[in-house]
């Protein structure tokens, strides 16, 4: 017989504003997606909507009014982004290992898509703010990786901020360039990226601290362990008398 260790990457750590909202959704939603549509196809459809985002944005560039079907595809990302791995737990049928690798990884591509859609849009001078801007969430993702191998806890939020209120806050910057253009965004990318910084650095230093506090609980452990062995056999071999 072959024993399965159950995979820490299948439980997520989310404690997001929207989170309770997306909870009660679920038990009406998942029943309802067809059966012929699978987990792995739905992780898979990421691709699509990060297509057709950089292709939205880039007729945006001429009329912003194509940033509402960028803002769709958002929607419809976070659709399926959100429902893979439940409907595979739901169904009994999900690839745990392959959907913790290809969703992180598809999460990226759908990031890159935005920022690059941007970039489609905002002078050229813009685009060393995007860039630091890809550099600073990557690095956040960086962290939370680092963190789950050393924990084994993988969190996906923080200060009540994950991944679908990123989605919403992308979903209300389109809005706002379709109403008032693109110059109050040229100017408030720098003070995004400052926060993000700062972000960072808070999570690093928070993280840090927990794993710290962790390696030196298993030292501690060590210790008293080797102190109780010592007490039950306080000879050393050195100490030994032979007759």
């Amino acid at each position: 017989m072959i024993e399965t260790q159950e995979f820490a990457g299948a439980h997520k750590t989310n404690n997001s504003f929207l989170s309770p909202l997306e909870r009660r959704l679920a038990p009406l939603v998942i029943p309802r997606i067809p059966s012929w549509i699978e987990t792995q196809h739905l992780t898979m459809l990421t691709l699509v909507w990060s297509l057709l985002i950089l292709v939205f944005s880039a007729l945006a560039a001429r009329n912003l009014r194509w940033l509402w079907l960028v803002s769709l595809m958002i929607f419809l990302q976070w659709v399926t982004d959100h429902y893979d791995g439940k409907v595979g737990k739901y169904r009994n049928t999900g690839l745990v290992r392959w959907g913790y690798y290809m969703d992180h990884l598809l999460d990226y591509v759908f990031l890159c898509s935005i920022l690059i859609g941007y970039a489609f849009i905002l002078p050229e001078r813009s685009r060393f703010q995007l860039l630091l801007m890809l550099a600073l969430f990557a690095a956040f993702d960086f962290s939370t990786f680092l963190a789950f191998s050393a924990t084994d806890k993988l969190k996906i939020s923080y200060l009540k901020f994950g991944p679908t209120e990123f989605r919403l806050a992308l979903i209300v910057v389109n809005a706002l360039l379709i109403k008032f253009g693109t110059k109050h965004m040229i100017g408030g990318l720098k003070w995004v990226n400052a926060g993000a910084v700062v972000g960072l650095c808070v999570l690093i230093y928070a993280t840090q601290k927990r794993i710290w506090q962790l390696d030196m609980a298993t030292r501690q452990a060590k210790v008293t362990m080797k102190n109780e062995l010592k007490l039950d056999n306080p000879y050393t071999p050195a100490e030994e008398c032979t007759f």
